[in-house]
C-alpha cells in the first residue's frame, strides 16, 4: 500500500492528486442483475440455476441473480408477461405460451428426456409394473400440465385408449401427493422422482418408474428469455447461457459437491439426492441445442392437450442465436 509520495514540480503533485481522487470515486464494475423465475422450486431440470448461483459461476460471468420460485409454468409465463422476470427456467411445454403470444422465447433446451419425473405408488400398493396401471386413478399436478400429458402418453403407448387411465388433479409436490396417497384418492401419481425416493425412506411410497422409460426426448427442461431482455441486453442472455452450461459441466464432474448443494435446496437427504443424481445426470444437454425429437413430441403434446390452436411453427418458438459459439 502507498503511504506517501513526493513529486516535483507542484503541477505534477496536483495532477497525481486529481488522478487518485478520480480513481477513488470511480465505482467498481457492477454486475448485471437478472431476475430468474423458476417454474418449480426443486425439479432437477431447473435447479442448476441455484447450484451455479451457490458456486458463484453466474457472478463469474458478470451476473447477479435474483431467483424467484413459482408454482408452475403458467405462473412463470404470467410473471414474464407482467415484466417481473428476465429469464424463465422451466420446461419445453412452456413453449405453448410462446405460441400464444407470451413475450418470451426459448433460448436453451436444458434437458431432453425426463427421468426426474416419475410414476409412484403408495408403499403398500400391490402394483409393481406400469402395465398394472390400466384403468387406475393417476394423480397429476394440474390439467394441461406435463404430468397430465405424461399420464395420457402412458395410456397411448400401452394402447389403452384415451380413457385407459383416470386422471385426477391433486396438485404438485410432496405434500399434495402424500395427502392423496393417505386418503386413497389415487392409485398412483406423477411427480418428481425424488419425491418418491424420499417417500421410500419413510415407507410412505415408492418409485415405480421414471416417465422417460416410455417417453422419448421432450425438452423436459428449457430456458426462456424475455423479449425485453433480448432487445435491451442480448449480452446478458449470452452470459446466462454460458454460465448455465458451465454449471452443468461442473455438476457432471463433481457428484459429491452437487449432491450436497441439491440436498440443501430440496431438503431431501443426501442419500435420496445421490440416487436422484445417478438417475438424472445423463438428461442434461451439452450445448443447450434443441433436437428434432423433442420438438416433434412437444408439438404433438400441444395438439393432444389442446394447448395451442392450429399447427404451430415450432421454429418460431425458440432460438439458438445466443448460445456460445
Amino acid at each position: 500500500m502507498i503511504t506517501s509520495f513526493r513529486c516535483n514540480p507542484r503541477s505534477a503533485c496536483i495532477a497525481v492528486g486529481l488522478f487518485l481522487a478520480a480513481t477513488a470515486l470511480t465505482p467498481a464494475f457492477a454486475a448485471t442483475t437478472l431476475t430468474v423465475g423458476k417454474a418449480n422450486a426443486t425439479s432437477d431440470a431447473i435447479i442448476p440455476v441455484d447450484v451455479g448461483n451457490e458456486l458463484g459461476i453466474f457472478k463469474k460471468h458478470g451476473l447477479d441473480l435474483k431467483i424467484i420460485n413459482f408454482g408452475g409454468g403458467s405462473k412463470m409465463a404470467q410473471a414474464m408477461a407482467a415484466g417481473a422476470i428476465d429469464i424463465g427456467d422451466g420446461a419445453g411445454s412452456e413453449m405453448a405460451f410462446v405460441a400464444k403470444g407470451a413475450p418470451m422465447i426459448a433460448v436453451c433446451e436444458s434437458t431432453a428426456p425426463a427421468p426426474f419425473l416419475g410414476i409412484g405408488v403408495p408403499w403398500g400398493s400391490p402394483i409393481k409394473t406400469l402395465k398394472e396401471l390400466k384403468g387406475k386413478r393417476i394423480g397429476v399436478s394440474s390439467p394441461g400440465s406435463f404430468s397430465d400429458w405424461s399420464a395420457r402418453e402412458l395410456a397411448r403407448k400401452e394402447g389403452w385408449g384415451p380413457n385407459g387411465v383416470k386422471i385426477i388433479a391433486i396438485g404438485g409436490g410432496t405434500a399434495p401427493t402424500l395427502a392423496a396417497f393417505r386418503a386413497h384418492q389415487v392409485d398412483a401419481a406423477i411427480s418428481g422422482a425424488s419425491v418418491f425416493l424420499n417417500f421410500a425412506e419413510h415407507k410412505e411410497g415408492r418409485l415405480l418408474a421414471p416417465v422417460s422409460t416410455y417417453e422419448g426426448n421432450v425438452a423436459s427442461g428449457a430456458l426462456y428469455a424475455s423479449n425485453h431482455l433480448i432487445a435491451t441486453d442480448p449480452a446478458a442472455v449470452r452470459a446466462f447461457l454460458a454460465a448455465w452450461i458451465e454449471t452443468v459441466d461442473y455438476m457432471r464432474a463433481h457428484k459429491a459437491e452437487t449432491v450436497k448443494l441439491e440436498s440443501k435446496i430440496t431438503h431431501f437427504s443426501p442419500k435420496v439426492m445421490s440416487e436422484e443424481y445417478d438417475l438424472v445426470i445423463g438428461m442434461y444437454t451439452k450445448a443447450c441445442r434443441f433436437d428434432k425429437e423433442s420438438l416433434a413430441n412437444l408439438k404433438r403434446s400441444f395438439h393432444d392437450m389442446h394447448l395451442v390452436p392450429g399447427n404451430p411453427d415450432m421454429s418460431k418458438l425458440y432460438t439458438e442465436a445466443y448460445l456460445p459459439k
